[in-house]
């Protein structure tokens, strides 16, 4: 069965030329689908029943169950834990702020870049989502909330450039003015650094941000945070970014997770002010959060405030990530791990008794 919330517009008005419908047929579903967020055929009410019928033997599309849902008691961040069709799990983020609301959200269940600092690599990657598995999180989001989204970071579980092509179409579709219409600068994409796909991205004409996880300002402590850079180095990536802005005019924001004796020292931050100096370039301190099955430790705020004054010497725009939802298991992955754990711990004491 195909999956018809991943197709365009002009792929719905060729499979309704192939099932001898009109092809205003098409808008009509495709706005069922990615305005009014309908979780089956049925609801379709202006679609004559026989096509609804024959679309639901012919064609599906995914609908997300909400597994579990924390509430941060601070500022209202939502954490969801969402269950696939095949039973994996994934997480998104709902946040609130004054520029309105954003969602995070995942590309793939689990992840095989392995930095060191994630939870979501522990377990590696299970597999990439479909471009209407990577919607859902958006739409059950709004539907469950009543709060409409306007912005989104893919910054969740997953590398999106690991899962191009369907990231690709998943931004096209979102964007699509037929549908959820969401503007594209208003949407922010994280990599680790796949420098060939990342300049790949620069040709797509998608005016949105990309967000490059840099972490560190030497290699090898790149190398011991982050696998990848075992492939690409820090030339090798920054070269990439710079290419994205030359081609784009799109600033490159850095992401720069901070962890205590690794990472923070005044040395650290004058490393990375002489390599972005002169770019024009953002950098988003993330205090690093703490994850159960690795060792690294959050800073303290003494320490990534000197950082931050350290890099604005050097004229870079920096800033503090504001935190949100601390106390709902922050970091990505950790909510599905423990899910998994509980769930786990339940099976083996119901075949002990």
């Amino acid at each position: 069965m195909k999956d018809i919330k991943s197709m365009f517009l002009p792929e719905l008005e060729e499979e309704m030329k192939n099932l001898n419908q009109p092809r205003f047929r098409a808008g009509q579903i495709f706005a069922w689908l990615h305005k009014t967020y309908v979780t089956s055929f049925s609801e379709m009410t202006n679609i004559p029943k026989a096509l609804q019928e024959k679309l639901s033997k012919e064609y599906t599309f995914p609908v997300l169950r909400i597994e579990r849902v924390q509430e941060s008691a601070l500022d209202g961040t939502r954490k969801y834990l969402f269950a696939l069709g095949d039973g994996n799990l994934i997480e998104s983020v709902f946040m609130r702020y004054h520029h309105g609301n954003s969602v995070c959200v995942s590309t793939q269940v689990g992840c095989r870049m392995g930095c060191r600092f994630c939870a979501s690599t522990i377990d590696g990657l299970v597999r990439s989502l479909e471009p209407s598995e990577i919607l859902e999180q958006v739409y059950r989001i709004e539907k469950d909330t009543g709060e409409t989204v306007s912005n989104l970071v893919l910054m969740g579980s997953g590398e999106p450039l690991d899962n191009y092509e369907n990231v690709i179409r998943f931004i096209r579709l979102i964007s699509d003015e037929n549908g959820k219409n969401m503007s594209r600068r208003n949407i922010t994409l994280s990599t680790c650094g796949l420098t060939d796909r990342i300049r790949a991205l620069a040709k797509e004409d998608l005016p949105i941000t990309l967000a490059l996880s840099l972490h560190a300002s030497d290699n090898e402590t790149r190398k011991a945070l982050m696998p990848i850079a075992n492939r690409y180095s820090l030339d090798e990536v920054l070269a990439a970014c710079d290419d994205y802005f030359k081609m784009t005019g799109r600033r490159v924001s850095y992401e720069y997770s901070v962890v205590r004796g690794v990472n923070d020292t005044k040395d650290a931050a004058d490393r990375l002010g002489k390599l972005l100096k002169g770019k024009n370039a953002h950098v988003n301190l993330i205090p690093v959060n703490k994850v159960e099955e690795r060792s690294f430790e959050r800073p303290d705020a003494v320490t990534v405030q000197a950082f931050q004054n350290e890099l604005e010497k050097f004229g870079i725009n920096a800033t503090i990530r504001r935190e949100m939802g601390s106390d709902i298991d922050g970091a990505c992955g950790q909510l599905r791990r423990r899910h998994l754990k509980e769930s786990d711990s339940m099976t083996k004491g119901e075949t002990t008794v």
